[in-house]
């Protein structure tokens, strides 16, 4: 079966409110203009849509037509939420919204997050202030920052036209902004000045995660039609194999994505590639059965890590990673950063045969692969 086109997630919205202090805002103009056949709602500051979509986590379904444009009265910038038990990139986020448009079975949002709706960031005026100090507060540290944690960055960017914005700011910047997604809305990225300073990224898996666990994101063929598009465009490209799901045929699964990467894209142009079995939060598995019946890889075994989640057994963990670190290998090039999204030093040298400290750390690795 074939995917149906996946490029413009913004048609799933349907309903739109605005927080009251965000009128005005030239974001907020933006998006309205672009979302001109919605007539949105005005709430007050910090209130919730008055919606009825059912009890959580059912009401994901209908929330994800409903989009909130709000002012983020927290941090943008923070680091990835890691934990100390396992190695962590150092990677910073760069908070800009809540929630997708997407739906995929294993996504972490689902237990994360109490609100069904999708949340979008408008008061970008502090965003870049707070992009803008910590710069000047340490302009000798090479930052690696992102949009793609706690939304997609791409899926809704037709509408928010944010991520050009961000790819501009970055260009004469000591630092590289990831944009990561399962999307493919980007023919208004080809004409941003990006100095070399974005990594367009996508997550891929085996063709049959893809299919059934993955939905309403684009195909592996259109993501990886996306990422050479990219690479002409001259951004530098970025893979996350996360999470490697065991399901019958993995093997041959895995082994067919990563070459058909390959003959997809320029090896040189890919910064990095990310490897991370399956984890979760102990409750997202009731969560994402009672969404998704058919789904059946969360009844596999699993034991509990040292961060708290769930994780498959390190023999098949071990089998997964060794397969995929092998098939990678025989494309990648030399300067391309091939790493373990929070993993052990066992693990790494396992596969390896290497721990990240005898390269000077996950993050130094990165950071090399990430210079323009």
């Amino acid at each position: 079966m074939t995917k149906p086109q996946a490029n413009d997630l913004s048609r799933l919205i349907k309903h739109v409110y605005v927080e009251e202090g965000c009128q005005g805002l030239p974001l907020t103009e933006q998006i309205l203009a672009r979302l001109d056949n919605i007539t949105p709602v005005i709430i007050p500051d910090r209130a919730s849509p008055e919606i009825d979509l059912g009890p959580y986590p059912q009401s994901l379904n209908k929330g994800k037509h409903h989009l909130l444009l709000a002012k983020n009265r927290g941090k943008f910038l923070k680091a990835c939420p890691a934990t100390k038990e396992y190695r962590c990139c150092d990677y910073q986020v760069l908070n800009v919204g809540m929630n997708c448009p997407m739906d995929c079975v294993y996504c972490i949002l689902q237990a994360y997050l109490n609100n069904p709706w999708l949340s979008f960031f408008v008061n970008i005026d502090e965003l870049f202030k707070e992009l803008d100090d910590a710069f000047a507060a340490e302009p000798a540290r090479f930052r690696r920052i992102g949009t793609g944690e706690f939304t997609d960055s791409m899926a809704l960017d037709r509408i928010t036209g944010l991520s050009k914005i961000l790819i501009e700011y970055f260009k004469d910047k000591n630092g590289v902004l990831e944009l990561k997604s399962k999307a493919v809305v980007l023919d208004h990225l080809q004409e941003a000045d990006h100095g070399g300073r974005t990594v367009m990224a996508w997550s891929l898996n085996s063709p049959a995660i893809m299919e059934r666990e993955e939905l309403r994101t684009a195909s592996l063929e259109q993501r990886l039609a996306a990422a050479g598009q990219c690479a002409d465009w001259g951004y530098r490209l970025a893979f996350h194999f996360d999470p490697i799901i065991y399901h019958p045929g993995w093997q041959q699964g895995y082994t067919e994505t990563i070459d058909r990467l390959f003959a997809s894209v320029p090896a040189d142009k890919i910064a990095w590639i990310s490897l991370g079995a399956l984890r979760f939060l102990p409750p997202l598995k009731a969560i994402a059965t009672s969404r998704f019946p058919a789904s059946r890889f969360f009844h596999e075994e699993f034991v509990l890590g040292l961060d708290n989640k769930f994780r498959y057994f390190r023999k098949l963990r071990v089998e997964m990673y060794s397969l995929l670190a092998e098939r990678i290998k025989q494309y990648a090039a030399p300067d391309t950063c091939v790493y373990f999204c929070m993993e052990s030093d066992e693990i790494w040298q396992e596969v390896f045969g290497f721990t990240p400290e005898e390269k000077g750390g996950i993050p130094a690795m990165l950071d090399r692969a990430g210079q323009p």
